[in-house]
């Protein structure tokens, strides 16, 4: 599904990513894992095409895409949650899902019915504006106009931070869901505890560098990996 080779990432003269490289396979949930500032947002945002990397190459369906631009990333099946969410905060939730909605050959595919059946709590909210949702809500908000747009690949940066127990609780459940419906998830965490339990593998970032990737039953076992690399 996705092939990151070796990208090199910069913002200005700052070298953010070093030859950072890793793979998601179809219907399978990968996590990348780090500390905060380990380099976890601006992989995704380079895989998206915000921050494209100046060297390296990342394939997606066998596509070589680096460097598109996030709208091209979007119609080649790509769906991204932003850490910071980022609704349209002067529009209703309905609203921010209708403009973000891309057609989906077929009768599975996701549209606002089946966004709203899928969060039921975002069903009452549909004509209040995104602004003065709560935390959670906006999450569900975010991830709901991810999938309207029809993704193979869905990357998810930071999707539980700052959410309420059992919000967290919630939104695994959902992300599962996701994966039984054979939708492909990267996963940017620095909860590794929720990371371990949603996912098949796992990788470690840490100052830009990628220092570890294996089987989540490895990394559960590496308790010295996980001391180093996760720890604060």
């Amino acid at each position: 599904m996705l092939d990151v080779r070796e990208i090199n990432t910069y913002y200005g003269l700052s070298h953010i990513l070093f030859d950072v490289s890793l793979s998601v396979h179809k219907g399978e949930i990968v996590c990348l894992l780090g500390r905060n500032g380990a380099g976890k947002s601006t992989t995704m945002k380079s895989i998206m095409g915000l921050t494209p990397p100046k060297q390296g190459e990342i394939t997606l369906k066998g596509d070589r895409v680096t460097g598109c631009p996030p709208y091209q990333m979007c119609r080649r099946g790509v769906g991204f949650v932003p850490d910071d969410r980022r609704v349209f905060a002067d529009l209703s939730v309905g609203e921010n899902l209708e403009i973000s909605a891309r057609p989906c050959q077929g009768s599975d595919g996701w549209d606002k019915e089946r966004v709203y059946g899928f969060f039921p709590a975002l069903s009452a909210l549909d004509r209040r504006r995104a602004g003065v949702l709560s935390g959670g809500e906006q999450q569900m908000l975010t991830i709901g106009r991810a999938l309207i747009t029809n993704p193979d690949l869905l990357l998810l940066d930071e999707p539980t931070e700052g959410l309420a127990p059992i919000i967290v609780e919630m939104l695994e459940e959902k992300i599962l869901e996701l994966k039984a419906s054979g939708l492909s998830v990267l996963l940017a965490e620095q909860n590794q505890n929720v990371a371990l339990r949603l996912s098949d593998r796992a990788y470690i970032i840490d100052n830009g560098h990628i220092r570890y990737q294996g089987s989540i039953e490895e990394l559960r076992q590496d308790e010295a990996v996980r001391q180093k690399y996760l720890l604060v």
